[in-house]
């Protein structure tokens, strides 16, 4: 019988190396491998290729997982922003917009890529482009803008400044800040005009604005007496003298030329005293000007 001879030839697959890898960003070259030349070290990562699918490595700098063609990155968080978070009233501020992913790193998104919205507050729109416009306001006023992209939204509180305090509404321009407008009157309360004496005690709402009176009490009212000074002269009696307003007595001998009066000035409390000394035996004619500071 003539001698069969079997052959077998075993064929070793070797796995893919880890080699250095690179980027526009940076560059990975293990300092070490090992045998099968799946696993590379350095100091600072570490890179193991037989890791099954999904396995990672990690440094300071960047992560990287394994058993996929590329890193795949899954969104987590929306996030919006404005630098700074206050908007000048009737101005504009540029929103941008940022994407968390699940392992903590970011990525800034374009803003015509978000859907943007006015949730709440003095806001008069935002465009396309996260350009967000603020409306006018009687005071400094809270305001909240939206934002979402794909399946995730957020918001971002703002703040819109008042910074011209007769600007607001139907009480623009009128001589009276709106705040105090609308602290009395509500919003568009024609009652809260500059030459209306809604309490009826016989100041406008100008004059008690200015005196810091309280528009709304007819309780709340500013006197002033005159009378003959001793030895000559007229003592101007006017009350009250409140803090933020100035009072300064015009003098005047023919209802035609008009002075500051620079006599002796006494305070107890809110009562104010000028005395006069002009005048004695002739008439003599005044007002109080008061200006809010």
């Amino acid at each position: 019988m003539k001698p069969v001879w079997l052959f077998a030839a075993v064929l070793l697959l070797t796995p893919p190396a880890v080699i250095a890898g690179e980027s526009a960003n940076y560059s990975l070259a293990p300092d070490t491998v090992d045998s099968g030349g799946l696993r590379g070290t350095s100091a600072s990562y570490a890179v193991n290729g037989s890791s099954t699918a999904g396995g990672s490595g990690a440094s300071a700098a960047y992560s990287a997982r394994t058993g996929f063609a590329g890193q795949l990155l899954t969104p987590a968080a929306l996030a919006i922003n404005a630098s700074p978070l206050t908007i000048t009233e009737g101005g504009t501020r540029q929103l941008s917009a940022t994407l968390h992913y699940d392992d903590g790193t970011t990525a800034p998104l374009a803003a015509g890529s978000v859907s943007w919205s006015v949730v709440s507050g003095p806001l008069s729109g935002i465009n396309p482009s996260g350009l967000a416009t603020a409306a006018l306001v009687y005071q400094d006023t809270a305001a909240t803008a939206g934002g979402s992209y794909q399946s995730l939204s957020t918001t971002l509180n703002l703040t819109i400044l008042n910074t011209n305090p007769d600007n607001f509404g139907s009480y623009a321009g009128d001589g009276i800040a709106d705040d105090w407008q609308v602290q009395y009157f509500g919003i568009n309360n024609a009652a809260a005009g500059p030459l209306r004496d809604p309490d009826g005690d016989g100041w406008d709402n100008l004059f008690e604005y200015s005196a810091r009176l309280i528009p709304t009490d007819p309780l709340s009212l500013f006197s002033f007496s005159i009378i003959d000074a001793p030895g000559g002269g007229h003592s101007i009696r006017f009350s009250p003298r409140l803090p933020g307003s100035t009072y300064t007595v015009m003098g005047s001998g023919n209802l035609s030329l008009w002075a500051p009066v620079t006599g002796t000035v006494t305070d107890a409390g809110t009562l104010r005293t000028v005395l006069d000394p002009q005048g004695g035996g002739t008439p003599r004619f005044y007002y109080i000007k008061v200006q809010r500071d």
